[in-house]
């Protein structure tokens, strides 16, 4: 009876295993997002008001997401919530200023590629198809990317690569081979989930894993959320409503600063999914990493593993991670 707890149970961590408190996330969040889904079908929505319903119904999946989260770190990880990668001192905050301008400063290399080969033509800006003014329409977005930019890396970069990382840091594997394995599998499930967007294809799923990869690479450096956050939001923000594209396939550019008509060959530009499923968002991805190590390597004297990431940390402990790197 003791072995097969075993399988569930870390004894000298004194919690359950890394499967089990993935399970347990995931259900966690299934099950929150029930109950609000239930509470919001006992509501009248008033369709005047549609543009706060959405930023409030989008407040409520962060809230969820979050929410479930930081329980799932409190009461099954049994780690502090700064163990996630949220440790919020000064130099998480400038990690975070660097991320934001990473994120628009590539989209803005594609958007002028694209514009100096001819492949999209500007048909308008200040454009939005919602009643209302384009300072207060383009604010639904603005909080959209913000909130998703923010859920997202909790739970990819700063929830389960994290636990995976921990869990496979048995031997033979070792700490190592276990952070960059879970890099790939948590980068694998970034890609799937995005398989059944809108005008996906295998090549957008293959370069949504690659996505994965690059948003998780600051992570795997410095062990803090703060540069995948600041990318996340305005990669997204600057590709769909800055310069109006569509964003991993889905159409959120009604209201853009900049309107587009979208040509090109759909291998460079990623055609209906956005640059994300082309070779012009590939190059961007690897530019972006180039300037994420040497970033790393300056603001930290030297760059590597932030083995960290696989050690667990439990709560009440003093947590140092990501100030220097490891390996």
């Amino acid at each position: 009876m003791n072995r097969i707890m075993t399988w569930f149970w870390n004894p000298d961590e004194r919690r359950l295993r890394a499967l089990w408190r993935l399970s347990l996330h995931v259900i966690l969040i299934a099950a929150l997002g029930l109950a609000a889904a239930a509470l919001l079908l006992d509501l009248r929505v008033d369709p005047a008001a549609s543009l706060a319903n959405d930023i409030a119904g989008m407040a409520l999946v962060a809230l969820i997401v979050v929410a479930a989260t930081l329980l799932a770190a409190r009461f099954l990880d049994r780690r502090p919530i700064s163990d996630l990668g949220l440790q919020f001192t000064a130099h998480w905050w400038r990690d975070l200023g660097f991320g934001l301008f990473l994120g628009a400063f590539l989209m803005l290399l594609i958007f002028l590629v694209e514009l100096a080969l001819g492949w999209i033509t500007v048909e308008g800006t200040l454009s939005t198809s919602r009643p209302v003014p384009f300072g207060l329409a383009i604010f639904w977005p603005l909080t959209q990317f913000l909130f998703v930019g923010i859920y997202e890396e909790l739970i990819f970069r700063g929830y389960h690569m994290k636990n995976l990382a921990e869990g496979l840091s048995f031997s033979p594997l070792g700490p190592k081979r276990g952070l960059l394995l879970a890099f790939f599998i948590s980068s694998i499930i970034f890609g799937l989930l995005h398989a059944g967007n809108p005008n996906s294809t295998t090549i957008s799923t293959v370069n949504l894993f690659l996505a994965g990869l690059f948003l998780g690479l600051p992570f795997l450096l410095t062990d803090q959320l703060a540069i995948p956050i600041g990318i996340h939001i305005t990669w997204n923000f600057f590709q769909g409503n800055v310069f109006g594209f569509p964003v991993s396939g889905t159409s959120t550019n009604s209201t853009t600063l900049i309107a587009v008509e979208q040509g090109g060959p759909f291998l460079w530009t990623g055609g209906a999914f956005g640059p994300e499923a082309g070779l012009l968002g590939v190059a961007a991805m690897i530019v972006g990493s180039l300037l994420i190590v040497w970033w790393v390597k300056r603001t930290r004297g030297a760059f590597g593993l932030a083995l960290s990431v696989a050690e667990y940390q439990p709560a009440g402990s003093e947590s140092v991670a990501g100030q220097l790197p490891v390996e």
